[in-house]
């Protein structure tokens, strides 16, 4: 069935249009019965509300952007949720944005925003530029911006963050409590800054248990499934480590791959612990050892923040910064044999 637009709808009604754009802005001069009416003939006809067209004329867009590296990525899936539900109870839509971390794509997204398509930002940055002077712009323009897991350090605005140092620390110390002693760290971007918190992490456990820092057991891996298969099967055939601590989620998939593919069993030839919100993680082969963050809550947390910032600003300190923690769970991945 074709919908139909405002006029045809309050003309199957006989009300007027004003009557109808009412009822779904939820107007309280708009009896029960008559909203009630309204709403059901509107499914019946398949009538959908241009909302972005009204709150227009209101000058809101009652939209906010979201801004991620990826969204294969089961972190950034379950963070989005979390925005989604708060924005939604707030009569708010979400617009996704996918830098595929790509800083052009970045800053042409924050641009294309200035145009009033959306109140308000949340952002999980890039990070491939140092220069983030374009952000400087929302602050002129008065368009509200949370970052979360990801951020700038030189741009103040709030943020919500995990306690990546404390989990990374955390996350190495099993492995060498479980007899590890070349472990391997695989990381992305090491200038960003959950990169730079998360290699700290792996570093002070090294050193906490006299476990002398290989430079070459730090590994930059890519974007690319297929240059990190390469990466990692050198890693493997010629370092050799007995343990890999995976930055972010991929790396683990990659890990997992590049084992199966040189017959490296895990964990009895290598044992493996990663960054992931994967759900299926209890069920790979064997079973991922992960540091999990509570994703859905940080979605949560950055909503709940922005919206305090459009409702009132001068509430909420530039500087917050709001910090959760993830959670080391232990599985086959790591278990001695």
């Amino acid at each position: 069935m074709e919908s139909i637009n405002i006029k045809q709808l309050a003309k199957a009604l006989n009300l007027s249009t004003s009557t109808v754009s009412r009822a779904f802005r939820d107007n309280s001069d708009i009896s029960k019965e008559t909203k009630e009416k309204i709403l059901a003939k509107a499914k019946e006809l398949n009538y959908q509300p241009n909302h972005y067209a009204s709150n227009l004329r209101e000058q809101k867009s009652k939209t906010i952007a979201v801004i991620v590296p990826e969204l294969a990525n089961n972190f950034f899936s379950q963070a989005i949720h979390g925005i989604e539900k708060i924005a939604r109870g707030k009569g708010y839509h979400i617009l996704i944005y996918a830098t595929d971390d790509d800083y052009e794509k970045e800053v042409s997204f924050i641009r294309h925003l200035h145009n009033g398509r959306a109140d308000g930002i949340i952002m999980s940055v890039s990070g491939e530029a140092n220069d983030h002077t374009y952000l400087n712009e929302l602050s002129q323009k008065r368009l509200p911006l949370v970052f979360f897991d990801r951020v700038y350090e030189d741009i103040i605005t709030p943020r919500v963050i995990t306690n990546d140092y404390d989990s990374s620390f955390s996350a190495t110390e099993h492995l060498i409590k479980q007899g590890c002693t070349k472990i391997a760290y695989l990381v992305i971007n090491k200038n960003l800054s959950i990169g730079k918190f998360r290699m700290q992490g792996y570093l002070d456990a090294l050193a906490k248990y006299d476990i002398p820092f290989e430079d070459s057991l730090v590994v930059d891996c890519t974007n690319s499934y297929a240059k990190n298969s390469l990466i990692l099967k050198r890693l493997l055939l010629d370092i050799k480590p007995d343990g890999i601590f995976t930055s972010v989620e991929r790396l683990a998939f990659a890990t997992y791959y590049a084992c199966y593919d040189l017959k490296i069993s895990i964990p009895d030839e290598l044992m493996v612990i990663g960054f992931s919100s994967l759900e299926i993680a209890p069920l790979l082969n064997p079973s991922l050892t992960t540091v999990t963050q509570p994703a859905t809550k940080i979605g949560i947390e950055a909503a709940n923040l922005l919206f305090k910032m459009l409702e009132d600003p001068e509430e909420v300190n530039p500087n917050q910064k709001i910090v959760l923690n993830s959670k080391l769970i232990k599985r086959r991945s790591t278990e001695k044999i």
